[in-house]
């Protein structure tokens, strides 16, 4: 019922917008939130590369809600949209508003998180090599000891991707007995006040006995260090991913391990390049740099996956010098620390 009244709206609403000529096509971007430092600067590129091919960019902030992402692609749509650009809350949630894109003849990217459908276009990093690198990172800085997995929020299929490529890495450590997951939890809407919550509590059921965190990114990273600190552990090794500014500060004091960065410039500028090729006219399969992929759920998709790159103290320069963030934002508050804050 929601999807034929989504469907019959949106069908009215497009009718009543009149035609006029453009020099490119118009691209609506669904963004499931803001909360996140990275998905300005993923919007920036974005507009960047939709400007670039004479595109409009219009836009829409779901707030978080599930819901209201629904109305905003309907409300996309009825703004003239020639094609989406989806980061999903709920991957199973949004299939509707893919449906309603579909019969409007209008293609869909799905942004850095997996849409369960065939007629998503699904662009992002490899995510469980993201997982692979957190794991690779922290078990390298503590090879034994307890662990705990701070996951991502339950409704986003990348947190079980990361989750995959995390036990990948610590299978054999964990089958030798050198390793041991004291505690695990998702974090709703990976908001870190929810993570430093779950940390808060795994700490506490284990009286403090923790010797690595595995997060997910570096908003629950952020969290958990926290909850660490709080308790006068700051410095046990904590994984995270996006580059954020506070948590590359973190790792050049000392207090996170490794952040992998993915740099959403790359990404925003392809979904963008993507979005208005498949509005004029391109199919899927002859995206340049598109494969055949097999989801989880068995769905057969076409995507694209970007390189992620690991960030530690032993290569904090190439965020530097790829102008990711500046050298004063990266060593705040640093004394004696690694390059280039030395």
């Amino acid at each position: 019922m929601l999807r034929r009244t989504l469907l019959a709206t949106a069908l009215a609403a497009t009718a009543a917008v009149p035609a006029f000529a453009q020099d490119g096509p118009t691209v609506g971007v669904s963004w499931s939130n803001f909360q996140e430092e990275r998905w300005k600067t993923d919007e920036a590129a974005i507009q960047a590369a939709l400007e670039e091919a004479g595109a409009e960019y219009i836009s829409a902030d779901a707030q978080s809600s599930s819901s209201k992402q629904l109305s905003d692609v309907e409300s996309l749509i009825s703004q003239g949209a020639d094609a989406l650009i989806i980061l999903a809350q709920d991957s199973q949630a949004i299939i509707p508003a893919v449906e309603l894109a579909a019969n409007n003849g209008i293609p869909v990217v799905g942004y850095d998180r997996l849409i369960e459908d065939p007629r998503a276009f699904y662009l992002t990093f490899d995510n469980i090599e993201v997982g692979r690198m957190q794991a690779r990172a922290v078990l390298e800085a503590q090879p034994e000891g307890n662990y705990v997995m701070i996951k991502g929020s339950p409704t986003d299929p990348n947190a079980d991707f990361l989750r995959e490529g995390q036990q990948e890495v610590l299978q054999d450590a964990i089958d030798a007995g050198d390793i041991t997951i004291v505690g695990e939890a998702y974090t709703d809407q990976w908001l870190p006040a929810n993570a430093q919550r779950n940390m808060e509590q795994i700490l506490t059921a284990n009286d403090n006995n923790v010797d690595a965190v595995v997060a997910s990114n570096d908003g629950t990273a952020g969290g958990a260090v926290a909850a660490l600190e709080a308790q006068g552990m700051g410095g046990i090794p904590v994984s995270g991913q996006d580059g954020d500014t506070a948590a590359l500060n973190r790792i050049a004091q000392g207090t996170q391990t490794v952040s992998v960065w993915k740099d959403a410039r790359d990404l925003g500028r392809r979904a963008g390049e993507i979005a208005v090729s498949m509005a004029n006219g391109t199919e899927m399969s002859e995206i340049e740099g598109a494969e055949q992929w097999t989801s989880p759920a068995g769905t057969e998709l076409w995507a694209e996956f970007l390189e992620p790159v690991p960030v530690t103290q032993d290569n904090l320069n190439v965020v530097v010098d790829a102008g990711w963030i500046s050298q004063e934002e990266l060593c705040q508050g640093v004394e004696n620390g690694p390059a280039p804050c030395n």
